[in-house]
This record gives structure tokens, C-alpha cells and sequence, in this order.
């Protein structure tokens, strides 16, 4: 039996050897060659158990595969850090001169999307004989909907592209989640049987106590932290502060039961924004920041690696896997919609370019996140239809667009 140092010793030399071997020898971004090697040898470990199903190799990885709960690792650990890291290092006054941009996209783009899938999907499933109930595909909707901030953000880093676009979709990748969490509880309370009697009044309830408690939540959390390093001029403890904001921020936003993911997101933005204004030397700033960017990229490498590795542990069946094929082109046709319809809204005055809507339709990578919500599905009839679906799109966002994004930025973008 594994325990958890051999598991995590074991994960991250495994992400250290394959980032090498990608940063050397392939032409990828580290998100997409990381995703690419890992899922390559989840590939072949599956044919060679197939060929060798006696080996004792297999039965060893298999037992180090099924001790490692991707959703709980996910939601409950990494996530955390990942969206701090990314928080602390995003340009708040830009974002906040384009707050209505990033709040259509991420509220009424994710809405749209999910619905759209949802009915598509049901649509498409009936098409090629297998029976989806509508309720089971608007959870998938909701599941696939949101773009992961992480994916975005690691993706975004190679890319070059006008700052307001890019701060747009960055905005909308750190704070749609929370929304697309939301939409999954209540679409998942409905197919269970559980929805209640006003399924509307409960979604927009859980919409605001779920998502404005984790914002309000973390901005007191980021404000004592911000008044704690301001006091003081010790860059050790200062970077101690900043984790224990990150972690303390979350784990407390899990136990009055608002958003986690938003939460750290809005104590992340405060203290990146009035640490460096007025809390923190340049020294300091150099140490913290430091530090948050070497996190993020190890903790990166861990999560694209158990995401290509977890393969191993999915059982696609036949028709699963036809559906899932044809939920890529309805997930890329729902992000196209969604992304389009919230520019009808905008004032007159051209923040919102249509001619941008390719590029942002491209951009929207998912990730880590909706494959960890796919995987805490109880057990139920469209489970394994949803998890390889999900694993389809995800695997073609970050492989076929996120590798196509830098090339796309120079020719769609103004």
C-alpha cells in the first residue's frame, strides 16, 4: 500500500521528468505537452495491461491510480493554490474597467452555454439511440460550461494579444466558475429527484449566497492579511501569510458553505492589488511573488499529469464514446453563442468587438475542473456518458486549441 508521501514523491518526479522531456524534445506549451505525454502513457499503460493483464506493474500502478481521488485532489487541495496564484498576479484596475465584460461572459455566457449544451447534447444523444433524460444533460451542460481558470491562464501565458482581451478572458475564467458550480447543484438536484418545489428560487438563492458570500468572504480574509503585511517588513513571514490567506480562505469558505474558488479569487485580487501599492518592499515583492509563480507552475505540472493519467481509470463504453465525439462541435457552438449574445448587451462604444467573438470562441479552454465535477456524479445510468464527454472536450481544448491559440491570436485578433 502506497502512503501519501510515495504518492506524491512518485506524481511529482513524474511531472518533473515529463516537463523535461516536453520542454526539450516538443514544440508544446507545457500545459498541452504535459496533457499530451500523460495521456499518451495512460494510452499504452491500458494497452499493455490489456496484452498483459497478469503483470504485477499494472496491479501496482492501478492501486497508485485508485488511491489518488482526482476530484477531492482537485477541489479540495490544489485548486486553492492555482487560482491565488493566478489572482495575485492579475492587473486589477484593468479588470475592474472591464467589470461589465467580464460579468456578461462569465454569468450570462455560462447560462446560455449550459443550456444550449444541455439541449443539444439530449438532442444528439436521442439521435444515435441512446437515451439521455434532459436533466442529465443540462448537469453535463453545467459541467463543461465554465472555462478553467487554470487552463485558460497557463494557455494565455504563451499567447500574445491586446491587453483587454486578454484581461477579459482572464476575468471570466476566474470568476465563471463559481457560476457554472452553482448550475451544476441545481441542475444535479434535479436529476436526483431532489430540485424541490421552486428549482428558479433555489438556483438564484444559491447564486447569491453561494457566490456573493465566497466574494465578501474573501475580500475580509484579504484585508486582515493586507493589514498584517503592512505592519511588518519580514519577507519570510509575509509569504507565510499569503499561503495561510490562500488556505485559510478556502478551507473557511467550505465550512459556512459559499464558494470556495471565488473566495480566493477576491482575497487573492485585494492583496495583489494593495499589497505592492503600499504593504509590501520591493524586496518582499520579489520573494512572494516569486514564490507564488514557482507554485504555480508545480502544482500545474502535478494537476495536467493526474488529468492525462486518470484515463486509465475511466471505462468508456461504445456509445459513450460516439456521444462524446459529437459534443465537441456542440460545446465549441455554445461557447460561440455564449460568447456572442452578451455583446448585444454592451453600450454602443465597441469594448466588445464582435470581430473578437472568434478568438474568444477559441479561447474557451476547459480543464481540470470539469473533469473533477464530472467525477463527483453519483453513480447513476449517464455517469459514464458524461465523464467521456467531458474528457473529449477537455482533451481537445487543451490539445488542439490551446496549441492553435498563439497562431489564431495574430490573425483574429485587433
Amino acid at each position: 500500500m502506497f502512503s501519501f508521501f510515495d504518492m506524491a514523491a512518485i506524481v511529482v518526479t513524474f511531472a518533473a521528468l515529463l516537463s523535461w522531456i516536453n520542454n526539450k524534445y516538443l514544440p508544446l506549451s507545457p500545459t498541452a505537452g504535459l496533457l499530451a505525454l500523460s495521456a499518451g502513457a495512460s494510452g499504452l499503460l491500458i494497452l499493455a495491461h490489456f496484452l498483459m493483464p497478469s503483470s504485477r506493474f499494472f496491479s501496482r500502478f492501478d492501486e497508485l491510480m485508485r488511491g489518488i481521488d482526482f476530484a477531492d485532489v482537485m477541489m479540495d487541495g490544489i485548486l486553492a493554490f492555482l487560482l491565488f496564484a493566478a489572482a495575485i498576479n492579475t492587473d486589477l484596475p484593468a479588470m475592474r474597467r472591464r467589470r461589465l465584460a467580464i460579468a456578461l461572459l462569465a454569468i450570462v455566457g455560462t447560462l446560455i452555454s449550459a443550456l444550449i449544451i444541455g439541449v443539444c447534447v439530449w438532442a444528439a444523444a436521442r439521435a444515435i439511440g441512446r437515451d439521455m433524460p434532459l436533466a442529465w444533460a443540462l448537469v453535463f451542460g453545467a459541467v463543461i460550461s465554465p472555462t478553467d481558470p487554470v487552463a485558460v491562464l497557463s494557455t494565455l501565458k504563451n499567447v500574445e494579444m491586446p491587453k483587454r482581451l486578454r484581461v477579459e478572458l482572464q476575468g471570466e475564467s476566474l470568476f465563471n466558475d463559481g457560476i457554472g458550480i452553482v448550475l451544476f447543484t441545481l441542475f444535479l438536484r434535479i436529476a436526483l429527484g431532489a430540485e424541490g418545489d421552486q428549482p428558479i428560487v433555489s438556483g438564484i438563492q444559491l447564486l447569491v449566497v453561494e457566490a456573493g458570500g465566497g466574494i465578501l468572504l474573501g475580500l475580509c480574509t484579504g484585508y486582515l492579511a493586507y493589514r498584517a503585511v503592512r505592519s511588518i517588513d519580514d519577507y519570510k513571514i509575509e509569504i507565510m501569510i499569503s499561503i495561510a490567506l490562500a488556505m485559510s480562505t478556502y478551507a473557511l469558505a467550505k465550512a459556512v458553505h459559499v464558494s470556495g474558488p471565488l473566495s480566493v479569487v477576491a482575497a487573492g485580487l485585494l492583496l495583489g492589488h494593495r499589497g505592492p501599492e503600499d504593504a509590501m518592499s520591493e524586496r518582499t515583492q520579489r520573494y512572494v511573488f516569486g514564490v507564488w509563480d514557482v507554485l504555480d507552475e508545480v502544482l500545474n505540472a502535478v494537476l495536467f499529469l493526474l488529468l492525462g493519467l486518470q484515463l486509465t481509470q475511466v471505462a468508456f463504453e461504445q456509445g459513450a464514446i460516439i456521444l462524446a465525439i459529437c459534443t465537441i462541435p456542440i460545446v465549441l457552438l455554445a461557447r460561440l453563442v455564449s460568447v456572442a449574445a452578451p455583446i448585444l448587451f454592451m453600450p454602443a462604444s465597441g469594448k466588445m468587438a464582435m470581430r473578437n467573438v472568434p478568438f474568444l470562441t477559441w479561447a474557451g479552454v476547459r480543464g481540470g475542473i470539469s473533469v473533477a465535477l464530472a467525477l463527483s456524479i453519483p453513480a447513476a445510468p449517464a455517469q459514464p456518458a458524461i465523464l467521456a464527454a467531458t474528457y473529449a472536450v477537455v482533451l481537445f481544448s487543451i490539445l488542439v486549441q490551446g496549441s492553435t491559440l498563439k497562431p489564431l491570436a495574430r490573425k483574429l485578433t485587433d
